[in-house]
């Protein structure tokens, strides 16, 4: 089984027989696209079976992006929607709007359910928005493996059983860039990390019995809305020093077998 990362937060997964499935590929975002290298958010090869989302912000649901890789009456698998009024859903409403318009088969999946897209299982398993929006992160099996895709999770108290009840995993995809956010709906703002930090990323990998992890989530700065944290890779690689763990840092585009897990 091979992961590449397609930018962002976005990575591809395929397996051994060559069937594949997206989670969070974008490709049009300002904020991004003006950021990140030219190319990574291309799509490429056969449909992907799935497009998972973890969560309906912007930078992580594309619905154009996903009928790229799907196909326009493809698979989409999505946290569970926000009961809230159209105010307080200022971020997810839109996409929302998007999958009502779509002719996308658009399944909401809640924590620990798990989905046979064969040869993948897929399990949401729990995730803690920063900014108070529904989030499911993802354990993704096939071929005797398992990833983990953190979406823009923070740091929380369920890791330990996603391990037990989802585990082992071979490769934590986890998003490291720890920013703060200022959202115009939710004032005042906070200065608290709306994502994990490198540390926590390596926190919740060790928790979780990874092998490995691969950073996501990093190389956007526009402040005062969106602050990242400084050096994000470089505290990473310091971080999982002495833990066992190995950081596999992708460009967009890039590559990379899926070890298994020890």
């Amino acid at each position: 089984m091979k992961i590449r990362r397609l930018g962002w937060a976005g990575i591809e997964v395929v397996s051994a027989d060559g069937s594949s499935l997206v989670v969070d590929y974008i490709h049009d975002f300002a904020l991004l696209t003006a950021t990140q290298p030219h190319g990574a958010y291309a799509a490429h090869g056969q449909p992907a079976i799935a497009a998972l989302v973890t969560h309906l912000h912007e930078d992580h649901t594309d619905i154009g992006a996903v009928v790229s890789a799907v196909g326009p009456t493809g698979l989409l698998l999505r946290p569970p929607p926000l009961a809230a009024t159209a105010d307080e859903a200022a971020f997810t409403e839109p996409r929302e709007a998007d999958f009502a318009d779509s002719t996308l088969q658009v399944r909401a999946v809640a924590d620990w359910e798990r989905v046979e897209v064969a040869p993948f299982t897929v399990t949401a398993v729990p995730a803690v928005d920063g900014l108070g929006d529904p989030q499911v992160n993802w354990v993704i099996e096939a071929d005797g493996h398992r990833i983990f895709h953190g979406g823009d999770t923070l740091f929380h108290g369920y890791w330990w059983l996603i391990a037990q009840r989802a585990g082992p995993i071979d490769v934590a995809v986890l998003p490291i860039n720890g920013p703060a956010v200022r959202a115009p709906h939710l004032q005042p703002p906070s200065t608290v990390p709306a994502v994990m930090t490198p540390e926590q990323a390596v926190q919740a990998a060790v928790i979780l019995h990874a092998t490995t992890v691969v950073p996501i989530h990093f190389g956007v700065h526009q402040p005062p809305v969106y602050v990242e944290q400084d050096d994000a890779l470089h505290r990473l690689a310091a971080a999982a020093d002495g833990s066992g763990l190995t950081v596999v840092a992708l460009a967009p585009g890039e590559s990379t077998d899926v070890p298994t897990a020890s």
